[in-house]
């Protein structure tokens, strides 16, 4: 066998098979004739059962990606002539080939920086306030948008959404929630997922299912249906009305129903944790942020990470915040990572750190 070949990846929560669970409902889905674009029993199953786990009577649309959630959702929010504030690192500034500002058809967005990847409410008083101030001359503020878990694998608190919401609507504008990782999010806070979003003041929620084991599938959530004029017809322009949008909406059904989403979630993030433990036990690794999700920041010895590189192991390298000794690597468990694989790039870990030193 190839050493190489058979050694764990932790590159993303991407690389993962899709879950036994929403295969078999894929399965299920495929039997007998079903009404096209989401008037299906299974879209109608998905709204009724976001209605009962959000708690309120919110507009619900399935899409195939989480760039399609993002932008198409910002573009309902957003003039071409608005504002998107941001985190610089912010998936929709960084990995989304320009789509927010293609689909809002030309909106701006603005990144602010933070160590740790969460928008600061204060942070937000300058580029409004110069906004105001240069009036038509600039572009309009109109949303600030948050990733939930965040790009660094840090979590917003509610009170910390509030307190951002609050400015949100201090200033007119509205408060979208990139949910890639909500699940692990919600699996960490232990709190309700009204809680950490609508009552939290978010407007927008782009709900993630692939990273915690969809095949495809990912929701576009308004908790205010009102605001959701317009998007059926920018999703089926932007081409993500799927005909068949059963097989969209059974994933999220087998997802969301019985708390499949949050065991999955909670189990990656058990999994994050035993490897951030480990870590810490490895002489000259340390963490570079808290792990709160399902995602480890650590920076290692380089010639520790070159050797777990040449071994096989999956991962990224990242960009090393200020102050930070060592190469910084990305490390993501999914719900199918097991303990065996964390323990297996630990001892692989260890053993280099140890040889290198004697």
């Amino acid at each position: 066998m190839d050493r190489k070949a058979a050694r764990p990846s932790f590159a993303s929560d991407n690389v993962v098979p899709a879950a036994p669970e929403i295969l078999q409902a894929l399965v299920a889905a495929n039997q007998g004739v079903e009404d096209s674009y989401g008037a299906d029993r299974h879209t109608r199953r998905l709204t009724a059962l976001a209605w009962e786990l959000f708690e309120t009577d919110l507009a619900i649309f399935p899409v195939a990606t989480g760039t399609a959630a993002n932008a198409l959702a910002l573009a309902t929010l957003v003039p071409p002539f608005g504002a998107v504030y941001c985190h610089e690192a912010a998936h929709i500034m960084t990995d989304e080939c320009g789509a927010p500002e293609f689909y809002t058809g030309g909106a701006k967005l603005i990144g602010l920086p933070t160590p740790d990847g969460k928008l600061r409410p204060g942070q937000l008083a300058a580029p409004l306030g110069h906004a105001a101030a240069m009036g038509v001359h600039h572009v309009r503020p109109a949303a600030i948008s948050v990733t939930q878990a965040s790009e660094w694998g840090t979590v917003y608190r509610p009170d910390e959404v509030a307190a951002l919401a609050e400015v949100a609507r201090a200033h007119g504008l509205r408060l979208h929630m990139d949910g890639a990782r909500f699940a692990n999010a919600v699996a960490h806070l232990s709190c309700s997922p009204a809680e950490a979003s609508w009552r939290a003041g978010v407007d927008v929620l782009s709900l993630g299912a692939t990273k915690n084991g969809a095949m495809a599938a990912e929701a576009v959530l308004f908790f205010d249906p009102a605001l959701a004029a317009g998007f059926e017809s920018r999703r089926k322009r932007a081409g993500h009305l799927w005909s068949k949008l059963r097989f969209l909406s059974s994933q999220l059904v087998a997802y969301l129903e019985g708390g499949l989403w949050l065991r999955h979630a909670a189990h990656a993030n058990a999994m994050a944790a035993r490897l951030a433990l480990g870590l810490r036990r490895i002489a000259g690794c340390s963490l570079v942020q808290p792990v709160e999700a399902n995602e480890v920041f650590a920076a290692l010895p380089t010639p520790t990470v070159e050797r777990l590189e040449a071994e096989g192991f999956g991962f990224h390298r990242w960009t090393a915040p200020p102050g930070v000794d060592g190469t910084v690597i990305r490390l993501v468990t999914s719900f199918a990572a097991t303990a065996a694989e964390v323990d297996e790039l630990l001892l692989a870990a260890a053993g280099e750190e140890v040889a290198a030193r004697g």
